[in-house]
């Protein structure tokens, strides 16, 4: 049975629907290595021009799956420490292939971001909130750490260190309109309208420069990583040379302002 589904609301979108309503789209390794699967495939697929990925029922994602964990492939003859050493390795690669995407990815949080759920959102490019979503760094909860998947990195990106401290030191829950708040989402839109709106995004996305678009998913990636302010601009001015030495996208953006239309963007010479 397959627990990730990928739809095509329009030519240029991917969804991408974790599948497991029943477990909220808990994160076992047979729901989250087909989805790293899937997310690769997509990636490579140059008519996708935006992916949204959500989850079906009434959860985005609900974190670890504490009834199951599923088969984890490559274990054979392995002690339980390296088990988990091996368990981790192949959750991180979903979150990092989320960031590897050439495309730019939104979430349609559409209920509960629990745990490594919240980590999904967060490795996203774009957040979006139906208002029943909500957003647990769980695992305090649980006598853990609050850190897994890369959120100690994330969150306090997302929304500055003291909102994430709250989150990861509490456990509580930040609901869609403090979400918006925050910054933890772009907005709350209801939850009629999520995927609608998520569309609406990706359709504009589709509309400019595929070289444009890719490397300014690129630059706002690595500024976040980047030593310095100076080394920073300097990639963000190469990118930024590349495409209007190397496209008439920059021209083609003139005449059309000129001419009062949307500019057609060829991404060529």
């Amino acid at each position: 049975m397959s627990y990730v589904r990928v739809d095509h609301p329009r030519e240029h979108i991917a969804l991408v629907t974790l599948d497991r309503p029943e477990r909220m789209n808990a994160m076992a390794f047979d729901v989250m290595l087909p989805f790293k699967e899937k997310l690769e495939e997509i990636s490579a697929d140059n008519a996708v021009r935006a992916v949204i990925i959500t989850g079906a029922g009434r959860g985005f994602s609900s974190g670890a799956d504490q009834k199951s964990a599923g088969k984890i492939p490559g274990i054979d003859g392995l002690t339980a420490p390296t088990i988990a050493l091996r368990s981790l390795e192949l959750l991180d690669e979903t979150i990092k292939a989320i960031r590897r995407m050439h495309q730019p990815v939104i979430a349609a949080v559409n209920g509960a971001a629990i745990g490594g759920g919240l980590c999904l959102a967060l490795a996203c490019d774009i957040r979006i909130a139906g208002a029943a979503a909500y957003f647990r760094a769980a695992g305090i909860n649980n006598g853990l750490t609050a850190s897994e998947l890369g959120l100690s990195y994330l969150l306090p990106r997302a929304v500055g260190s003291s909102h994430a401290a709250e989150m990861m030191l509490t456990g509580w829950d930040v609901h869609a309109d403090e979400a918006a708040r925050i910054g933890l989402v772009s907005r709350t839109v209801p939850d009629a309208d999520l995927l609608d709106e998520c569309c609406r995004v990706a359709d504009r996305i589709a509309e400019l420069s595929r070289p444009g678009i890719e490397l300014t998913k690129r630059t706002l990636w690595s500024g976040m990583e980047a030593s310095s302010l100076d080394a920073h601009m300097q990639a963000e001015g190469l990118g930024q040379l590349y495409v209007r030495l190397l496209t008439a996208n920059f021209q083609e953006a003139t005449a059309a302002r000129k001419e009062g239309r949307p500019p057609l963007f060829t991404d060529s010479l």
